[in-house]
């Protein structure tokens, strides 16, 4: 482990940030990090409770709301799609927060609920059934489905039709359990229930799941001397109400207060956790004193109830007739460790069997298996799940990491004070945040290898292995990019697309896009396939475009055929190989390509950027020997030509019904048919590869054409994207990098990103909205948004009204093209 980067607050002089106690953080798929502090005001004496809603990729943008929470806030839970989060403090008020227009910088609250005077101790979101375990030991399948499966899982609730109902659980430290429920309508059912008859104080909590829909909820009132508490919960509706069922399950007592060696050695439990909110079966403990701490791993099994010889006489058991019960057996535990002050549990549902600890040794050290512990001294140790056996580690001082015991023992004396007070895992493992003692957040990468010495091979298949996890679950994938160095890039993209390539070709079709805004941010990291990710965003554009306007299309007779009119033009496209665009629109029904003027009109923008890039590809197919320059890629990529010809014919069309609707170009003729001429060309390059494996090279007479293109049409300069100020291109070096929260960094460029500067407009030019394809002026006085992920902006105000533009705009409203979230921009941004 080491350290990526950290970020802290200003320190001002009137006021300033302070832990607050109890912190609390959390992490989300989309890799949202949410975090509390305490904001001092000095001259008011008063304490205003913070919630910080940060994306990994630009800590310090960070969003900073004041909760409104009366007292300190005790519990943060982000939903399954990253997308809301809630909030509970000690006084038993929940709030749930949503974004505001999408926007991962802005946030509102919307809904609560709460128990008054109550603090909540544990909080979680109800179950939706969505279940997928990951099969370590198949990581070498050539099946998505075979290395994830879908696990039969049954929602918390579900509504009528088996859809699952939102809502949340929480358990308070007087002993009772309140369920709220989100209806459709936006109403919310709540119900409070006392967990058992005979309440009892509630210092620590857990929530967590079973297979059957029911909800299993571990307490302890924070001694070690009294027992672990366990319940079931079961939550139904009954007349538009809710309502609450409890039962009482076995119960256990620390090993350590059972040795007498250790009985009174360690009076508090300090930690209490599932190993995973779906795996309800087993449990983490800690027990600490003053100076050290011992944890134990705990699981519940069936077992066999031995019945007497006496009534083994009267009624002899056979086979399965055997009562069985339910006890928990201890599974493991450390011994005496430093005390510690945080637990980050993994978020990967890896499938856990009996055989685990015995796997074979490339997938023995997989980062899924770990869970970290902080100590008091600053450091952080990852150890496994089950055996908590030592995996990695990690010594919050400057120093070397010590190579022998006396070494550890003095860098334990002189390390650092500080301390992580929260700490969570990423969902794939690979890194860790921390907030520590004095507010500031610490971003840790996690090794593949858990810093054992593994091939490239092993290594380069435990991120292909996570990466195609990120595919299948639409997750984000920040924290995988962490690990990837400059000379794994080649071989991560093309290894990832030949298991694309494997899988069934509807599975290829949900995943078209996925891998393709995959391979872009792969290619960023490196300064020999940067040039790519020009292409792989404008690849993106392509098929967003192309979806959006064959959409359009409507059959002319409403007993439509089984194909619709995009169908047809695909298959008559890819069957007419003629270079005459006219005699290729003869086999097209014309009438299904009739739409309104004002529609054809509105969609003039997205009709020029089609006609620029073909004129720019075709104009640039002389210079192919060159993989450096923007769009090489396209003139081998016959799927992406075959749907650029689709368009022309579209298009063509279409400036029948309306001329003005069509691509504007600057030739030196007034008697040049320039879409006939493109078309042409377009079609001998789409001949030259529309086999993938069998890809010719364009012939003599083709290069002299489009040699001569220049001087018969205006080359454009394509837009693209501009350059990403995110920060994990400036981890590759695996220098920490110091940042401060609400100050973007002044950090020298990475030779990645000074390489990209060829293809970005300089700081002062016409700036330009890159999914509406307007141009919005060097100082844009409209309020904008860009991606978090490639750097994309766009308006945050539609200025269309019509209906085909607003339904190309729904395609990225809520996130971009490449799947990233939207952050609001500064209104004067360069």
């Amino acid at each position: 482990m080491d350290l990526a980067y950290v970020c802290e607050w200003e320190r001002r002089p009137k006021s300033n940030h302070c832990p607050s106690i109890p912190l609390v953080c959390a992490w989300s798929c989309r890799n949202l990090i949410a975090f509390t502090t305490d904001l001092r005001n000095e001259e008011e004496k008063d304490l205003t409770h913070m919630v910080h809603i940060i994306d990994t990729e630009h800590p310090w943008d960070v969003y900073s709301v004041n909760s409104g929470h009366a007292e300190v806030i005790t519990c943060l839970e982000w939903d399954q799609s990253g997308s809301r989060l809630l909030s509970a403090d000690a006084d038993g008020h929940i709030k749930c927060w949503s974004m505001t227009d999408h926007l991962a910088n802005s946030w509102e609250n919307t809904v609560g609920s709460m128990v008054e005077g109550d603090p909540v101790v544990a909080l979680s979101w109800l179950h939706n059934g969505v279940k997928l375990a990951l099969h370590v030991e198949k990581s070498g399948a050539s099946n998505f489905g075979e290395k994830f499966s879908r696990v039969k899982f049954s929602p918390s609730l579900t509504l009528f039709g088996g859809k699952p109902m939102e809502g949340w659980i929480a358990v308070t430290i007087s002993g009772l359990v309140t369920v709220s429920l989100l209806k459709p309508n936006g109403q919310v059912l709540t119900s409070t229930e006392s967990l058992c008859r005979l309440r009892c104080r509630v210092a620590l909590a857990d929530v967590a799941f079973t297979g059957g829909g029911n909800i299993v909820v571990a307490t302890s009132d924070g001694s070690s001397t009294s027992p672990v508490q366990f319940y079931k919960v079961c939550v139904s509706v009954v007349n538009e109400k809710c309502k609450i069922d409890t039962e009482i399950l076995p119960s256990l007592f620390m090993r350590c207060t059972t040795d007498p060696a250790r009985k009174d050695k360690y009076p508090a439990i300090t930690h209490l956790k599932f190993l995973a909110r779906d795996m309800s079966e087993q449990v983490l403990l800690c027990a600490s004193n003053q100076n050290s701490s011992i944890v134990e791993c705990w699981s519940l099994r069936k077992e066999g109830l031995p019945v007497n010889n006496i009534f083994q006489q009267i009624s002899p058991v056979v086979g399965d007739k055997q009562p069985m019960i339910l006890k928990w057996r201890i599974l493991s535990a450390t011994n005496d460790l430093d005390r510690v002050s945080a637990v980050a549990l993994p978020k990967l549902p890896i499938s856990l069997t009996n055989t685990d600890l015995k796997v074979a040794n490339d997938t023995k050290f997989f980062p899924g298996l770990g869970l970290a512990l902080a100590f008091h001294d600053g450091s952080v140790h990852i150890v496994h799940r089950l055996s908590l056996q030592m995996m990695a580690v990690f010594y919050g001082s400057s120093s070397q990491r010590p190579v022998d015991e006396q070494t550890i023992k003095r860098q334990r004396t002189a390390g650092p004070l500080v301390h992580f007070k929260a700490m969570q895992l990423s969902w794939t493992s690979l890194a860790l945040a921390g907030i520590d003692s004095h507010g500031k957040l610490s971003m840790l990468r996690i090794s593949p290898s858990m810093g054992h010495v593994l091939d490239m091979n092993t290594s380069l298949r435990h991120l292909l292995f996570l990466l195609e996890y990120c595919m299948v679950t639409g997750y984000d994938w920040w924290d995988i990019l962490l690990h990837v160095q400059p000379n794994m890039v080649q071989n991560l993209v093309e290894k990832l697309h030949e298991e694309y390539m494997r899988q069934s070709a509807a599975l290829q079709q949900v995943l078209s896009t996925r891998i393709v805004a995959m391979k872009a941010s792969l290619c960023k990291l490196s300064s020999s396939t940067i040039a790519r990710v020009c292409d792989y965003h404008a690849k993106l554009f392509l098929i967003a475009i192309s979806c959006t306007l064959k959409s359009l299309l409507r059959p002319h007779f409403l007993n439509t055929p089984d194909k619709s009119p995009g169908d047809r033009l695909t298959e008559i496209c890819s069957k007419i190989t003629d270079i005459d665009i006219d005699k290729v629109m003869i086999n097209l029904k014309t009438e299904e390509f009739v739409l309104e003027m004002t529609t054809l009109q509105s969609l003039q923008q997205l009709i020029q950027w089609v006609g620029d890039f073909v004129l720019y590809l075709l104009a640039s197919l002389p210079n192919q020997g060159s993989p450096v320059r923007p769009g090489h890629s396209f003139l081998r990529d016959g799927a992406s030509l075959g749907m650029f010809r689709e368009l022309m014919v579209v298009i063509r069309i279409w400036g029948l019904l309306k001329p003005s609707c069509l691509p504007v170009y600057t030739a030196t003729s007034d008697t040049q048919d320039s879409m006939s001429l493109l078309f042409r060309l377009l079609t001998k390059l789409w001949l030259c590869c529309r086999e993938e494996n069998h890809i010719t090279e364009p012939d003599d007479t083709l290069i002299d054409e489009c040699c001569l293109l220049p001087s018969q049409l205006l080359i454009p300069n394509i837009d693209w994207l501009p350059i990403n100020d995110g920060i994990i291109s400036k981890l590759q070096n695996k220098q920490l990098v110091r940042l401060q929260f609400g100050k973007a960094p002044g950090l020298v460029g990475h030779t990645v990103s000074s390489q990209f500067d060829a293809f970005v407009r300089a700081p002062g030019q016409p700036k330009i909205d890159h999914l509406r394809r307007l141009h919005l002026g060097a100082y844009p006085t409209e309020e904008c948004k860009s991606c978090t992920r490639c750097g994309c902006v766009t308006m945050l105000k539609s200025p269309n009204k019509v209906t085909a533009v607003k339904q190309w705009e729904q395609r990225w409203i809520k996130n971009c093209l490449c799947g990233g979230l939207w952050r609001r921009m500064p209104l004067s941004y360069s």
